[in-house]
């Protein structure tokens, strides 16, 4: 399906706007992504589900065309800006979180009703702890190169030649530099969320799903097994041949798991 509006919601101190594909307001599917994305990176997901009438991407503060942060930001204000953009809607059917969004999705479900959530290798503390105090060096020196170079290295684990790799393509540095301004406040609210006993309280159903590459790997496959178990009502899937960026390496291989599993 094709992109029919973008959305913008007013949320406390700032905005949210949601890309929405499909009809303005049919049944839904609310998609969370995480820490350097954005929706434009989720679009090719977006277009490829099939289970619901709606489909709404959210571009989380931060980044472009949404608004600031703004002061005291934490995990609760992304909690409350995604119960913002639920409210948007009036038959939201599935929650879908990826990463961090993952995380938000599974907090935002210990507070409200969800019929059903998914989360794809959500994380949580100690996510990135170690690369905090660099992080915030590059943040308040306005280095957004730096901000990605650690972002990549010590939070993520990519070896020197990888990030080296990247950078070396300046079409894929300049997108990841456009989305990295937030990483160091999102890092620290991911490393200070509240470690809730459970997870997804109110959500009916719960579908937790890692990439085959990551099982058991750190950081992202470590970090989805802390999650998991905090939330024993979760039914852990497995994507086969993926890692942590599914929805740019094999974007319709994970929009058909993602479809399945709405039935």
């Amino acid at each position: 399906m094709e992109q029919t509006i973008q959305k913008q919601i007013q949320v406390d101190g700032s905005w949210v706007a949601v890309d929405v594909y499909g009809e303005e307001d049919g049944p839904a599917i609310i998609l969370v992504p995480g820490v350097m994305a954005d929706a434009a990176g989720w679009a090719e997901v977006a277009r490829q589900l099939s289970g619901w009438k709606t489909v709404a991407v959210v571009n989380r503060r931060g980044r472009q065309p949404s608004g600031p942060l703004g002061d005291g930001y934490d995990i609760q204000t992304e909690v409350d800006d995604a119960a913002a953009v639920l409210r948007e809607f009036s038959d939201v059917r599935t929650l879908f979180g990826w990463s961090y969004g993952g995380l938000i999705a599974l907090h935002l479900a210990n507070e409200v009703p969800v019929p059903h959530l998914i989360a794809y290798e959500p994380i949580t503390a100690p996510f990135g702890a170690g690369a905090l105090p660099a992080l915030e060096r590059a943040h308040g020196d306005g280095d957004l190169d730096r901000t990605v170079e650690v972002a990549l290295g010590e939070v993520s684990g990519l070896p020197a030649a990888v990030v080296e790799s990247l950078r070396a393509d300046s079409a894929v540095w300049a997108g990841l530099t456009a989305v990295s301004s937030p990483i160091f406040s999102e890092t620290a609210a991911i490393n200070s969320a509240p470690q809730s006993a459970e997870l997804g309280r109110w959500a009916e159903r719960i579908d937790l799903i890692v990439g085959e590459r990551n099982r058991g790997q750190a950081p992202y496959g470590t970090s989805f097994e802390d999650v998991a178990s905090r939330t024993p009502r979760g039914v852990v899937h497995e994507l086969s041949g993926q890692g942590h960026l599914a929805h740019l390496e094999a974007p319709g291989h994970l929009a058909d798991l993602i479809d399945r599993l709405s039935n």
